[in-house]
């Protein structure tokens, strides 16, 4: 890319500057609480046909740790002639720009006017643009509403969705790498099997990348799902619901959770039906087994170093790991690989799941490899331990007062009903029991997410710490 399109030749340190405190403060940054150094920033692409005054362009920003490894930013920015009042929250700094003199510098997934650039240009793809190739894919079936107002959706961690009314739903990727990301090719081959139990893919918008030869997958398009209700939020609903009743069980409150769990296990099991039938299925033999019990096994042995509590489960731990020792082999298959409740959507037409990008931390070419149904599965199961016992933990003091009990025992009573409905319902959707190899592999599994969460908590939220370890103490 010529120097001319670099940010720093065009106003010198002040724009890195800029750059850096407005990436190092947003929500979508992963590097928080990491030393690190904002190295090159390139502009990639610009869309077309913007009013006068107006620019739109996408920079990538390459971030640097001191601990080791690198990643890349995506930095959609609107460049103004004129100072946007009404962006001022959004306002990354004033440089000078080549096109337009002194320029006003915006986040452009705050600007309408900017948005509306980019829904044009998923319903009217460009051939190319002025700098670089931002190519916009579509899918037959729906016509695009072009006079829908964008919004921006509010505290998402790792990416940032902009909502076009109420046709549509674009999600785009903070943090980039070079390759298919998942989400993308999952939703295309569920949506074009006609899977119901996810929102409908209307298109993606991929990077050709001319200075490194590749191609990085920049954001999506797809179907809004404006009336659906988080899973999440409604677990927690019905676990409140059964807080309330002191003196009813789980399967008597009138908010019980067991029958959309059920259909939540049934609609899990169709989509790894479809994902079976549209992505390559293979048979792992006993050194691949070996392989995931030594990297389950590493993970515990990093883990112990950061959450010395799980030092007494080890040894059970362990065990539970070697155990995938005695299998002969495994089948795996495209997966979610980051499945929870917050992963979920209920909409009166049943459950939709989403974000199939897997776990945001671990790298792409992991996140693309193949794996047990049973990593999902365990997931969905952790997930319902969590939420009886989040609204367990804000019910009051942490002490083990009979008040405290009583939430304890009413949380695990939910949480196996829960589970029990789900897991039931999974394997009857897919006709099978969960024999001694499908056990032992979930398992695993279920301990692995464990030990995970375990180093969450302690990082991010050591409040609720508690949760992961009563689990393991319950399991013991």
């Amino acid at each position: 890319m010529a120097e001319a399109d670099r940010p720093d030749d065009r106003d010198g340190a002040a724009v890195n500057d800029d750059i850096r405190r407005w990436v190092g403060e947003a929500r979508w940054f992963g590097g928080k609480g990491r030393e690190w150094t904002l190295g090159d920033v390139r502009r990639v692409g610009e869309l077309p046909d913007a009013p006068a005054g107006l620019r739109v362009r996408i920079e990538l920003a390459e971030i640097s740790y001191a601990d080791g490894g690198t990643e890349l930013y995506q930095l959609p920015l609107a460049y103004y002639a004129e100072p946007q009042d009404r962006l001022g929250h959004a306002l990354v700094g004033e440089w000078h720009d080549d096109d337009l003199g002194r320029a006003w510098v915006y986040d452009a997934l705050h600007d309408r006017e900017s948005m509306a650039l980019w829904l044009r240009a998923f319903a009217a793809p460009p051939s190319s643009t002025a700098r670089g190739l931002l190519d916009f894919h579509t899918l037959p079936g729906h016509e695009l509403d072009l006079e829908a107002h964008s919004t921006l959706f509010s505290g998402e961690q790792s990416n940032s969705s902009v909502a076009f009314g109420e046709d549509a739903l674009m999600k785009v990727f903070r943090k980039v790498t070079p390759g298919v990301n998942p989400d993308i090719a999952i939703h295309q081959v569920l949506t074009e099997a006609a899977s119901t139990h996810v929102a409908a893919l209307y298109g993606w918008l991929d990077l050709v990348d001319e200075e490194t030869n590749t191609t990085i997958q920049l954001a999506m398009l797809q179907q809004f799902l404006r009336t659906a209700s988080d899973g999440w939020d409604l677990a927690l609903a019905s676990v409140r619901n059964l807080f309330a009743e002191a003196d009813l069980h789980a399967d008597e409150v009138g908010g019980d959770f067991a029958g959309e769990a059920a259909r939540l296990g049934a609609a899990l099991a169709e989509v790894h039906a479809d994902l079976a039938a549209h992505f390559p299925v293979e048979r792992r033999d006993a050194a691949a087994i070996d392989d995931l019990a030594e990297a389950m096994e590493a993970r515990l042995d990093e883990a112990l170093v950061v959450v010395p509590d799980l030092a007494p489960y080890a040894d059970g731990l362990r065990e539970r790991f070697a155990a995938l020792r005695g299998l002969d082999a495994v089948e795996v298959q495209q997966v979610h690989g980051d499945l929870h409740l917050g992963q979920t959507l209920r909409t009166v037409r049943g459950w939709k799941i989403v974000d199939f990008e897997g776990e945001p931390a671990k790298p792409l070419a992991v996140r693309l490899e193949p794996d047990s149904v049973w990593r999902d599965v365990a997931g969905m199961l952790r997930s319902f331990d969590y939420a009886p016992r989040v609204v367990a933990l804000s019910g009051g003091s942490l002490e083990l007062d009979a008040e405290a009990e009583q939430r304890s025992y009413r949380a695990a009573e939910w949480a196996q009903r829960n589970r029990t409905a789900f897991l039931d319902a999974y394997t009857e959707e897919r006709g099978e029991v969960v024999g001694t190899a499908s056990a032992t592999l979930l398992d695993a599994y279920l301990a692995d997410k464990v030990v995970y969460e375990a180093v969450y908590e302690a990082r991010n939220r050591p409040g609720w710490l508690s949760i992961p370890l009563s689990a393991l103490e319950e399991s013991s």
